[in-house]
Order: structure tokens, then C-alpha cells, then sequence
């Protein structure tokens, strides 16, 4: 039987229905992804992609979310992005006369933009010293002392 884990909280914001392609939201958030809020925002601050805009927004949403959380109040600094990621929205169909009677089809996509977060993990203990382990005797070294 195997060991269960009890589940991190989390908590997330949801961004729907922003009008930015997918492929372009996933770019930005996968420099965010795994590193802690003030990081992830500074990132995010220097980033020159208009993805970063809405992505900071949904970052801000989701670390408010925590902060007001009766049941967690957890500090803002002190957490974690656990999960950043981008589903396809619906795409919206516009046509574009071309030559001859023809017509194009231009799509433009949207996305849904979630970011959880979660608590820092708490340091770990410091290890118990462990001995210096012993350096094996190499050609070089064994030449010397036989001369």
C-alpha cells in the first residue's frame, strides 16, 4: 500500500478570455514558474513582451487572494509560484477580402492565464557534519614520494 501525501495548499487566480495567442502567454510564464513572488515580479517588470502585462496581473490577483484568505493568512513575500500555465481559449473567426472574390480566414486566438501559489517550503534542518572523505592516490602523487 503506498504512502499517501497530504496535498500543498494552494491558491490561484484565473485570467479568462485574454485576447494574446497561447504560444505567447506560455513564454512569459514559463520564466516565472518555480521561483518566489518578488522574483516572479521583477521578472515580470523587465520583461518586454505584452504577454507580461496580463500575466503580472493574474500574479497580483493570486498573492491578494492569499493574503486575504481567512483561513491561511499567508505574507505575500513569503510565497512561491507552484504553478503558472496557459490553456487555449475560444478563437475568434474574422475574414479578410483577398484577390479575385477570395476571402482569408484570420484567428484571433485567446487564452486562460492561471498561476497558483504557494508557501515557501520551510528550510531544512542543518545535517549533521560528516567526515572528510579521503582522497585517493593518484599516479602523480605516488611518483613523488617514491623519489
Amino acid at each position: 500500500m503506498a504512502a499517501t501525501e497530504t496535498p500543498i495548499p494552494t491558491v490561484q487566480a484565473t485570467a479568462k478570455h485574454v485576447h494574446i495567442s497561447p504560444r505567447k502567454a506560455r513564454l512569459v510564464t514559463d520564466h516565472i514558474r518555480g521561483r518566489s513572488v518578488p522574483e516572479a515580479r521583477t521578472i515580470l517588470a523587465f520583461t518586454q513582451r505584452a504577454a507580461a502585462i496580463e500575466v503580472e496581473k493574474v500574479l497580483r490577483s493570486a498573492v491578494a487572494n492569499a493574503e486575504s484568505n481567512p483561513a491561511l493568512h499567508w505574507d505575500g513575500d513569503q510565497l512561491v509560484v507552484a504553478a503558472a500555465y496557459v490553456d487555449e481559449g475560444p478563437t475568434i473567426k474574422r475574414w479578410r477580402a483577398r484577390a479575385r472574390g477570395r476571402v482569408a480566414r484570420i484567428k484571433k486566438r485567446t487564452c486562460h492565464i492561471t498561476i497558483q501559489v504557494a508557501q515557501r517550503a520551510a528550510p531544512a534542518a542543518p545535517a549533521s557534519e560528516e567526515k572528510p572523505k579521503k582522497r585517493r592516490a593518484t599516479r602523480k602523487s605516488t611518483e613523488k614520494k617514491e623519489s
